[in-house]
C-alpha cells in the first residue's frame, strides 16, 4: 500500500495543524453556558441534636440516607438548584448543630436566611419540648419576614410515636405564619415537598416578573387529613 494513502486514511482528512474539524451538526452541540439563577435564597435547619436535620438536607440535595451520621460540629451547608413557577433558585442550605454549646456560631445563620425549618423528633418528647427554646432563637436572630416550616421527622418509626400530629399542628398554630409537616428522610417521604413548598412560600414574598399562580392542583398544595376508621393506622399526610 502507498505509504502517502495509509498517512492520509490515519489522520482522517483533518486539517493541517492535525486537529480534525468540527461538522456543522457537532458546532451546534456545543454546551451552551448554564443559565444564571434568577434567585439566590438561604435556608437554615435548626432543631435540637439527633431529630435527622442532617438527613433531611442530604435526601433533598443528594437524595441519599445514611443511619449513622454523625452530629453535625457548628454548621455545614449544602447547595441545590430548582425550578419553581418558571424562575431558577439556588438554594444554599445551612445544617446547624442542635447543642447548646455551638449556639453562638450558629445564631450568625439566622440574619439571613428566608426560610427556617424547624425539626423535631416524633419519636423523642424532649426535643418537642424543646421547641420554644428555638423559637426564642428565632425571635432574637432571625428576621420578622423569614418563612417558618415545623417538621416533625421520622414518620417511618411511626410505631414509636410519642408526639401525636394534632399535638405538632397545635404548636404550629400559635406561631403566626408557620406551616407544619411530618416527614421521613430514611423513607423519602415529604422531604422535597417541605422545602419547596417553603421557597414557594418565599417566592409569594418578593417581587416577581409573572404574576404568581395557583397550585391547587400540584404537589404543593394543601391537602385535609383524611378520616380513617380508628382501629386503622393514621394515614401518612401529604405535605404541608
Amino acid at each position: 500500500m502507498d505509504s502517502r494513502y495509509e498517512i492520509q486514511r490515519m489522520v482522517g482528512g483533518g486539517s493541517a495543524g492535525g486537529s480534525p474539524a468540527l461538522t456543522g451538526a457537532q458546532s451546534r452541540r456545543r454546551k451552551m453556558p448554564p443559565r444564571p439563577a434568577d434567585y439566590k435564597l438561604q435556608i437554615i435547619i435548626i432543631g435540637s441534636r439527633g431529630v435527622g436535620k442532617t438527613s433531611l438536607m442530604e435526601r433533598f440535595t443528594d437524595d441519599t440516607f445514611c443511619e449513622a451520621c454523625k452530629s453535625t460540629v457548628g454548621v455545614d451547608f449544602k447547595i441545590k438548584t430548582v425550578e419553581l413557577r418558571g424562575k431558577k433558585i439556588r438554594l444554599q442550605i445551612w445544617d446547624t448543630a442542635g447543642q447548646e454549646r455551638f449556639n453562638s456560631i450558629t445564631s450568625a445563620y439566622y440574619r439571613g436566611a428566608k426560610g427556617i425549618i424547624l425539626v423535631y423528633d416524633i419519636t423523642k418528647q424532649e426535643t418537642f419540648d424543646d421547641l420554644p427554646k428555638w423559637m426564642k432563637m428565632i425571635d432574637k436572630y432571625a428576621s420578622e419576614d423569614a418563612e417558618l416550616l415545623l417538621v416533625g421527622n421520622k414518620l417511618d418509626c411511626e410505631v414509636d410515636r410519642v408526639i401525636t400530629r394534632q399535638q405538632g399542628e397545635r404548636f404550629s398554630s400559635r406561631i403566626s405564619g408557620m406551616r407544619f409537616c411530618e416527614a421521613s428522610a430514611k423513607d423519602n417521604f415529604n422531604v422535597d415537598e417541605i422545602f419547596l413548598k417553603l421557597v414557594n412560600d418565599i417566592l409569594n414574598k418578593l417581587p416577581m416578573e409573572v404574576p404568581s399562580k395557583e397550585l391547587s392542583n400540584s404537589i404543593l398544595s394543601l391537602q385535609p387529613e383524611p378520616e380513617v376508621p380508628p382501629e386503622l393506622p393514621p394515614p401518612r399526610v401529604r405535605c404541608c
